[in-house]
């Protein structure tokens, strides 16, 4: 994002509040927190771009709130947050003016693509036509991608990968998507390879598993004794590994203001599920078969 997007964030449980801003402003965004509705309206000094509202609260509630918004600051975008049991809720704040709603737990991906949607929105003349987004607007940035040298170990690698899954159990009312992988490279930080779980399961594949048998032997069944604790005996094995020893190939690359068509015909063609972004040359991101899962929703929204 050339501009940190600032979002006001406004519920009144703690956990919640703590683990959004954390993970919104390691996204890029620019984040002010209110633990109620009367909060939020002395924030709007504060001059926010975009507002998420939780509609159940003690005190005025994100309906009242949502009005007293419109009053003040009509042309902030408001996204509410409901539970899955209030979505009739929801339906009417939108009738009240709010831009959309989400359902409680919030898959941190979808939130900040929303976000987005909301400022791209608010920055953009009614009357003018929609405007497809490339791929720069849709990719993970890479200051949030984990990378590692070739040299670490496979088990800190998996350490650091594990971090990358850590949020989304942090709160009961927010996910976050992990990565998957992480990019591997030089100490010129130019990308050698990346580092999948797929990958970690190949690896602690024993050879014999896949070696030629004899004919006799095709019918033969492992017994459930074959399998016991080899999982973990070949984690422990490999944990020391270096990670450019069980890497794969650097991933496909698609330049930043490419089309998201085209970004999905690479990911299709190649049978891959991320894909580096460049732009001048260097790598500023991945774009991810979710990511382009995600913009498929906010299309059909959008319309």
């Amino acid at each position: 994002m050339d501009k940190k997007i600032k979002v006001l964030m406004v519920d009144d449980e703690g956990r919640f509040r703590e683990t959004t801003n954390k993970i919104l402003r390691r996204r890029g965004f620019d984040t002010i927190m209110a633990a109620s509705g009367e909060a939020a309206l002395k924030k709007l000094s504060e001059n926010p771009d975009v507002i998420i509202l939780d509609i159940k609260m003690p005190g005025m509630d994100g309906h009242e709130t949502l009005k007293e918004i419109k009053k003040q600051k009509s042309e902030i975008p408001v996204i509410m947050l409901t539970g899955h049991g209030a979505l009739p809720s929801a339906r009417q704040a939108q009738k009240q003016g709010a831009f959309d709603y989400l359902t409680k737990p919030c898959d941190i991906d979808v939130l900040a693509g929303k976000i987005k949607e909301a400022y791209h929105h608010r920055e953009t003349a009614e009357d003018e036509k929609y405007s497809e987004r490339n791929v720069l607007h849709v990719m993970i940035p890479i200051a949030d991608y984990t990378t590692l040298s070739g040299e670490t170990s496979v088990g800190d690698a998996i350490l650091e990968l594990r971090k990358s899954f850590e949020s989304k159990v942090s709160s009961a009312s927010i996910m976050e998507t992990g990565h998957r992988s992480v990019l591997v490279v030089d100490r010129n930080k130019k990308v050698e390879g990346i580092l999948s779980i797929a990958d970690l399961l190949k690896m602690i594949m024993p050879a014999y598993l896949s070696a030629p048998k004899p004919s006799m032997a095709d019918a033969i069944q492992y017994s459930p004794m074959f399998w016991e604790g080899m999982f973990s005996q070949e984690i422990e094995k490999t944990a020391t590994l270096k990670i450019r020893d069980v890497m794969s190939p650097a991933p496909f690359a698609i330049d930043g203001n490419a089309s998201l068509m085209e970004a999905a015909y690479l990911m299709i063609k190649n049978k891959a599920r991320r894909i580096i972004v460049r732009s001048s040359g260097d790598v500023v991101g991945i774009i991810r078969e979710q990511d382009l899962f995600f913009e498929m929703g906010r299309i059909l929204s959008s319309h």
